[in-house]
């Protein structure tokens, strides 16, 4: 896949991984779309790593969308422990 699907994938993502982790988070759209660029790397390696899978196949592969969501909500995890940020109150 090349460069620009990767941002696209990223982006997309990151907004998904944030509806599942509802909070108020530091940072807008550019901070979204980089948590999900590295989450779905992250999600890939995991996917290797600990399946023995290749997860990043192509652009429409679903295992490359469970894999870039999962590794974004895993790094939006961290960021919001790093950052002091939790789930806003109702």
């Amino acid at each position: 896949m090349g460069v620009v699907a990767w941002i696209i994938i990223g982006l997309l993502a990151g907004l998904i991984a944030k509806a599942l982790m509802p909070g108020k988070d530091p940072g807008g759209i550019i901070i979204t779309a980089l948590i999900g660029i590295a989450g779905g790397l992250l999600g890939g390696w995991l996917g290797k790593v600990i399946f023995g899978v290749d997860s990043i196949d192509g652009f429409f592969d679903l295992s490359t969308w469970i894999a870039a969501i999962v590794g974004s909500m895993i790094l939006l995890a961290l960021y919001r422990v790093f950052t002091g940020r939790t789930r806003a109150h109702a």
